[in-house]
């Protein structure tokens, strides 16, 4: 579709009212990131630059977006993931901000890919990442592009350590920021955001009681802590799996029951997988879990359960709740996938609360400036924004919650800098 100004691909434009009063609801807490719009709209550090947004299109990340193009921005977003879309929040930044947007909820694959192209069709000189498809569909298929690149952002582990491996094989020739590792992303938006989207996502496809379920958690991460924490909070009893002995042991330390994943996919009732990885849960763990065992992916991809496996056991598969599939298989057991195994908080809810996201895209949008502001000054790697900008973020963040906090006497920074004052 497209208007007399831009182009578009949308499921409805007549969403457009009740997607821009989930906007408006959603910038109400989201503070941090309206001082950093007020900003660029009078700085317009963007003037004139192409970005491709590649994201979760939410009510959040409509706020992102407006904040780009107040900064001068040329944007296009596109939907990083085909359960995650509120549809109507698409329609809204079509009609009401005028920013082109790809991205229907349950789109396929086809169209997917379809979209990462129109992204890269739009030329970006910054490509906003949510798993790095974009950029790796740029170094792969249009390297003839790759010039233009002024740099890349990336908001999740997975898309890191896509980005990390291009980094070492070589193929990575802009700076890439790895939004996801600064503190006031991964520690809130993983943790909190996570965990309690997360199980708002079970419940909400499932109705069920957590409380007296056994919840295994595969990886013991930001997002599997929080997972846990929400977990154990509404009362299961919760068992982690890891690969890591040291998130194994400090699993172990927060009370949590730690186990092979092959030993917890007998006696668990519900599973979380938060992992990064691929088939974290495969065939055989499948075979070997209870009836009606609950099976829910909060990772990036849906690949982290073995889904193709999975289903070429199903003997029958049958949708029996909204964003709930039942699968017969071969042993006779039945498995429950919610939303086929995507984003459990994105398919089957509504994803992170607005005030977490507030922090997640205030180190986005201070990542494109820093990119834009420091072209052709930085180093062909993934980089970490500056501690100054997590205390910028936190400090704003804390003032907008109305909590202070001290600060330092010249008499503690002398004794910080000093190795001659002793006790």
């Amino acid at each position: 579709m497209e208007t007399a100004t831009m182009k578009y691909e949308i499921k409805d434009i007549n969403l457009a009212a009740a997607g821009k009063n989930q906007i408006e609801w959603a910038d109400k807490d989201m503070p941090v990131l309206q001082s950093i719009r007020e900003r660029f709209a009078k700085e317009k550090p963007f003037q004139g630059i192409r970005i491709a947004a590649c994201c979760h299109v939410t009510k959040e990340t409509a706020n992102l977006a407006r904040t780009l193009k107040e900064g001068g921005a040329d944007a296009v977003l596109i939907a990083s993931n085909p359960l995650s879309t509120q549809d109507d929040v698409a329609a809204s930044l079509v009609k009401d901000y005028g920013i082109s947007v790809y991205a229907m909820k349950g789109e396929d694959t086809a169209t997917y890919i379809k979209h990462v192209n129109i992204a890269l069709d739009h030329k970006p000189q910054i490509i906003i990442d949510d798993g790095s498809d974009v950029v790796a569909t740029l170094i792969q298929e249009r390297p003839a592009q790759i010039k233009d690149i002024i740099g890349t952002t990336e908001e999740t582990t997975t898309g890191i350590v896509r980005l990390k491996a291009m980094e070492k094989d070589g193929v990575l020739t802009f700076p890439a920021v790895a939004v996801n590792d600064s503190q006031t992303k991964h520690f809130f938006d993983n943790r909190y955001g996570t965990g309690q989207s997360t199980l708002d996502g079970v419940i909400r496809a499932t109705n069920m009681l957590i409380a007296g379920k056994t919840t295994v958690v595969v990886g013991y991460g930001w997002g599997g802590k929080g997972a846990a924490m929400r977990a154990r909070g509404l009362g299961a009893s919760v068992v982690v799996t890891e690969i890591n002995p040291v998130k194994a042991i400090e699993a172990v330390m927060d009370g949590f029951q730690v186990m092979p994943i092959s030993e917890a996919a007998k006696i668990g009732d519900l599973f979380i997988t938060v992992t990064g990885n691929r088939h974290v849960i495969n065939v055989e763990h499948f075979k070997s879990m209870k009836d009606y065992a609950i099976v829910c992916n909060s990772g990036h991809f849906d690949l982290e359960l073995d889904m193709a496996g999975l289903n070429k056991m199903t003997k029958e598969k049958k949708t029996i709740r909204p964003f709930l599939d039942r699968h017969t298989i071969e042993n006779g057991k039945s498995i429950l996938v919610i939303g086929e195994g995507r984003l459990v908080n994105l398919a089957a809810a509504e994803g992170h609360p607005a005030c977490v996201m507030d922090m997640s895209f205030a180190n986005q949008a201070l990542a494109v400036e820093m990119l834009v502001k420091n072209n052709g000054k930085l180093e062909n790697k993934v980089h970490v924004l500056p501690e100054e900008v997590d205390h910028q973020i936190a400090s704003l963040k804390l003032k907008s919650m109305g909590v202070s906090i001290d600060e330092l006497t010249p008499a503690m920074i002398e004794y910080m800098n000093s190795w001659t004052i002793g006790t």
